[in-house]
């Protein structure tokens, strides 16, 4: 079966619908009141920095979690009660007034989209496709582009009267989050294996063969070698997650503020210019998905990292069709960007070890992500657009220099040694991963 095959099956096609729609709660409840409903709510640098808390908090939930992920007996169940708790709180930041209320259910908002979103459904769609995660990936990551294309209807819904149409304007969204929720429960495993399914949908395996598989899988997985400690002392782990998280950083830092940079110039007209983005962040996320598939992972960051750069050249130049082409650029990689946490663990570690690696790299990427609403809210605050596409120029050149650096022969190598030391097999399966 060729990796770029797309032939997943019907489970396969509920988890990319169940993964896509969490995607889709993280912009939406998260994305966009700062971009959209900042005057409404205390202004951008505020709710921007009560963003970055909330991210912040919910990736060091993730990081304590790390320890025990791989002892969880369901991720799936662990999946459904935050998907749960961030359908009560994104309904309450659609009908709570302004106030401290809501600014709290924001912050709580944001910390558990974050993991449920980003986190949890993440490491079962890593548990179900292993090769082919970068073109799985690329296909759910569409939610993130598509989510802030529409960003000019939700500005229509929201301010043609008022306040009051908060809740219309969050309504469509709130919807979809809760009929992925339901499509989760009802027809997502953990493992493809519990419900007579495949790994990568491939069917040259026998039902016998995988379920061996699975059972010697789940056995390893209690005792992983790649503890948080191993995971984080090692440098090519950096060199892979620092650009991951620029990555994440700038293209969620950029977008909560487009509306505001698009602003600056009487020749743009908002909703155009975000359907644009919805369009071209599509076909990045399924072309950089494919590649990642077929070419590997760092190369692909790679790429992106180098789109990164040339948006933020392009955007420092003050004209609005620099800007215009700056934004299709960090569009091509946005929706790439969410992809490389699940790449980078599936491609990198064993599925023994999936979990436990992806337990860190997600939240360490995250980490810097969250950093990227407050930063650019401030730039943009106290010196114009221009220096947040400057930022991003150099976020993109620390993102190229690091992933050229790293090597995933190292992470082989380090592998081996840590098993040797734990008493299992060492054995070349990750030497020839790309």
């Amino acid at each position: 079966m060729k990796k770029g095959n797309i032939n997943i099956g019907f489970r396969g096609w509920m988890l990319v619908f169940f993964q896509a729609t969490g995607f889709l709660a993280y912009v939406a409840f998260g994305n966009y009141p700062l971009n959209i409903l900042a005057d409404l709510y205390g202004g951008s640098e505020l709710l921007g920095t009560i963003y970055t808390v909330g991210q912040l908090c919910g990736v060091c939930i993730q990081l304590l979690l790390a320890k025990q992920i791989s002892k969880v007996k369901s991720v799936k169940k662990l999946s459904m009660i935050l998907g749960a708790i961030s359908l009560i709180l994104g309904l309450m930041i659609m009908i709570i007034p302004a106030g401290t209320l809501w600014l709290i259910s924001y912050f709580l908002v944001v910390m558990f989209t974050i993991m449920y979103g980003t986190y949890s459904t993440g490491i079962i769609v890593g548990q179900w496709f292993p090769k082919r995660k970068g073109t799985i990936m690329g296909i759910t990551t569409l939610a993130c582009p598509i989510g802030n294309g529409v960003i000019g209807l939700f500005t229509n819904a929201v301010y043609a009267d008022g306040t009051a149409n908060v809740f219309r304007g969050f309504l469509p969204f709130f919807i979809i989050f809760v009929v992925g929720w339901l499509v989760g429960l009802i027809f997502v495993t953990d493992y493809p294996e519990q419900c007579g399914c495949f790994r990568d949908n491939d069917k040259s395996l026998t039902p016998e063969i995988a379920n061996k598989m699975l059972e010697e899988e789940l056995e390893n997985k209690k005792t992983s070698v790649w503890t948080t400690g191993a995971t984080l002392s090692s440098c090519d782990f950096w060199l892979i997650t620092v650009p991951i998280g620029f990555l994440l950083m700038f293209s969620v830092g950029i977008m909560t503020q487009t509306s505001t940079m698009i602003a600056q110039f009487d020749n743009l007209e908002l909703n155009s210019v975000m359907i644009l983005i919805c369009v071209m962040g599509c076909v990045g996320s399924y072309i950089i998905g494919l590649l990642d598939t077929r070419f590997g992972t760092k190369k692909a960051i790679f790429l992106s990292c180098l789109l990164m750069l040339l948006s933020g050249v392009l955007g420092a130049i003050p004209n609005s069709t620099t800007l215009i082409i700056s934004l299709i650029l960090l569009a091509l990689f946005m929706g790439a960007g969410s992809n490389f946490t699940v790449s980078a663990a599936a491609q990198y570690w064993r599925r023994e070890d999936f979990p436990s690696a992806f337990s860190i790299v997600n939240p360490v990427a995250n980490i810097i992500c969250a950093l990227g609403p407050m930063v650019i809210a401030f730039l943009l605050g106290r010196s114009g657009y221009q220096a947040a596409f400057i930022a991003t120029a150099i976020g993109g050149i620390i993102g190229c220099v690091m992933t050229f650096a790293f090597s995933s022969r190292r992470i082989a190598s380090r592998d081996n040694k840590l098993r040797e030391k734990a008493g299992k097999p060492a054995d070349d399966i990750l030497y020839d991963r790309k």
